[in-house]
């Protein structure tokens, strides 16, 4: 792509060479640049191109890296990473050993917060902003990027709340643009959304209420307007806040038509912007739509049943939901603390309710797991989607933490439905009534099974199954890594030599299915697409422990490290648990037994 000016900046140094009239041209080829990547190599495409000129002028006006910039999520960091010296392997984003999706620190100077889950930006730069002024240095500036839908959240608010009471050189700067990856919802969407470009809202301003100074709204396209705010509030002492109205996928006319299918879109056509064509024929649907559908046909037979999401009803597929059970449905918005104790709620007043929320996010909200469902033995059924390795967008989200946080918990029941079948049965089992608390743990993407919407069967809680007999070795798969491991055994010279059970629930143990396995075998493996510390493989490993079986157990799963970024398949593989993996510690097992 030919460019005049992107090309020549390596870093913001660069950048502030050039003349403020320079810039505008800056602006149409950074979008250009990100539009030309994002539509071969694909990523978050609407949030970056909707903050271009507002990066631009940022790095342009404040002297970066000294003066520190927190991007909140980080989805609409691309700009970023382009002007700060990574233009030129910016393709490799989001792969294998490249770029990560995301701002990081180890990745560059200019990173100077690790993010990716929402909301933490201006706590963050708080922080830093107190540690400079106890440093001696209250000169410089700390910037917080946060969208309108992030500022929504708990713990931004308890940011806000405490930085009004500090004299800290601290910038709030809210991109608004009413939509997260769904449209944002809430009263302070509302609130925000009465504001117009140059007009506050007639409500008393709730931001200065807070002991911020409020400037805007003004418009986030508009150079001229930004810089003049910025040269204005640099004037005022202490924390203040700047309010830009944008659209999300600026520049890129379906982008801005259709801001959640390009929020993060696939693969599209750089010229037209429209979507290359997936052929779907025959597909097998994926684990979020037979949760989203399912969900559908248990509620119109049960009025109690409800649908709680923390802000992802596309996402998660409870927009079938909302679309037909509008009032029994709920996006509660980025605020997945509330979204659980919402639900703990409703379960005390005889509702069954389905909260789900993907297995990183389910993190934010461990304390009202324990505390408001658990220890109260509420029955919450907690639809875990996401869970396991997701590929792309690296550590921040990979769901691999849950079996081992989750299995601590008393009273809690661990569900790992192996395939779409299942999953639809153990949430047709939920309906029903539970005496317990539940969480039901599927991955991001599709199964193998196009012909899934069968008859529900209603399942025993805590069993496992056996599905394959072995003379020599045995394995235990959890979840859909089932996948994986008969991929392995039907690549093995000797099959019959390898036993396969599925575990089913991690919690409570089929203890009479281990009881058999410990009896017949000597050698055990486990595999999870979760963490080995505290996961299901150590449950086992407890469990024969506790009843004096010898059976030498091999647990194969996520190793004690943070996975970066990569296909799905790549990280397996790295991993130790794809079926080429797995196939190799079948042989290496199998060849030890058979030399002894």
């Amino acid at each position: 792509m030919a460019s005049r000016l992107l090309q020549n900046i390596n870093s913001p140094e660069d950048l502030r060479k050039l003349d403020k009239q320079d810039l505008l041209q800056v602006a149409k080829e950074l979008r250009e640049f990100i539009i030309d990547i994002v539509a071969t190599k694909e990523g978050h495409l609407g949030a970056s191109l909707g903050v271009v000129e507002l990066t631009i002028a940022l790095h342009y006006y404040f002297k970066t890296p000294e003066d520190l910039l927190v991007w909140d999520v980080g989805h609409q960091a691309y700009g970023h990473k382009i002007l700060t010296g990574r233009r030129d392997i910016f393709e490799t984003n989001r792969k294998l050993n490249g770029l990560s999706g995301f701002p990081k620190r180890s990745e560059s100077i200019f990173d100077t917060f690790g993010v990716g889950h929402s909301s933490t930006s201006i706590s963050a730069a708080l922080g830093m902003a107190i540690a400079s002024k106890l440093n001696g240095n209250s000169e410089k500036n700390h910037i917080a990027v946060i969208g309108d839908a992030s500022i929504a959240s708990g713990m931004a608010f308890e940011g806000l709340n405490h930085a009004g009471v500090t004299k800290a050189n601290l910038w709030v700067i809210l991109n608004d643009n009413a939509i997260g990856i769904d449209p944002s919802v809430g009263a302070l969407k509302a609130y925000l959304s009465k504001s117009k470009i140059g007009v506050k809202p007639k409500q008393d301003n709730m931001i200065e209420a807070l002991n911020f100074h409020y400037s805007g709204p003004i418009d986030g396209h508009d150079f001229e307007a930004i810089f003049k705010a910025f040269e204005e509030l640099e004037k005022v002492k202490g924390p203040k806040f700047l309010h830009l109205i944008t659209k999300k996928g600026k520049g890129l006319q379906q982008a801005e038509e259709n801001q959640v299918t390009y929020h993060a879109p696939g693969k599209f056509d750089k010229t037209t912007g429209e979507l290359l064509p997936k052929n779907n024929e025959n597909l097998s649907p994926k684990f979020q739509d037979v949760f989203g559908l399912t969900l559908v046909e248990l509620a119109k037979t049960n009025e109690q049943i409800i649908g709680i999401t923390p802000a992802m009803p596309t996402g998660s597929s409870l927009k079938y939901m909302m679309n037909e059970f509008p009032d029994r449905a709920f996006d509660v918005g980025i605020a997945e603390q509330h979204a659980v104790t919402l639900a703990a709620g409703m379960a005390t007043q005889g509702k069954i309710v389905f909260c789900t929320i993907y297995s990183t996010f389910l993190q934010r909200a461990y304390d009202q797991l324990i505390h408001d469902v658990a220890l109260q033995n509420l029955p919450v059924i907690f639809c875990i989607d996401r869970a396991g390795l997701v590929g792309a967008d690296g550590a921040t989200h990979h769901g691999v933490f849950d079996l081992a946080y989750l299995r601590c918990i008393p009273n809690l029941i661990i569900a790992t439905p192996s395939n779409e079948i299942e999953l639809r049965n153990i949430l047709y089992t939920a309906s029903l009534g539970l005496e317990n608390p539940i969480a039901i743990r599927y991955p991001r993407g599709r199964g193998l099974i196009t012909d899934w919407q069968k008859d529900f069967q209603k399942v025993e809680i805590g069993k496992g199954k056996k599905l394959q007999s072995g003379s020599e070795l045995v394995i235990i798969s959890v979840g859909t890594i089932r996948t994986e491991v008969e991929k392995a055994l039907q690549q093995l010279q000797q099959p019959e030599k390898v036993a396969h059970y599925d575990l089913g629930f991690v919690k409570p143990l089929d203890e009479e299915m281990l009881v058999e396995i410990f009896q017949q075998y000597k050698t055990v493996i486990t595999v999870e697409d979760g963490v080995i510390s505290g996961g299901a493989g150590e449950a086992v490993l407890a469990f024969a422990n506790q009843h004096q079986f010898t059976s030498k157990i091999i647990n194969l799963g996520i190793p004690d490290q943070f996975i970066e970024q990569g296909t799905t398949a790549e990280l397996r593989d790295l991993a130790g648990i794809s079926a080429e993996r797995i196939l190799e510690k079948f042989e290496q097992v199998l060849t030890k037994l058979t030399t002894r």
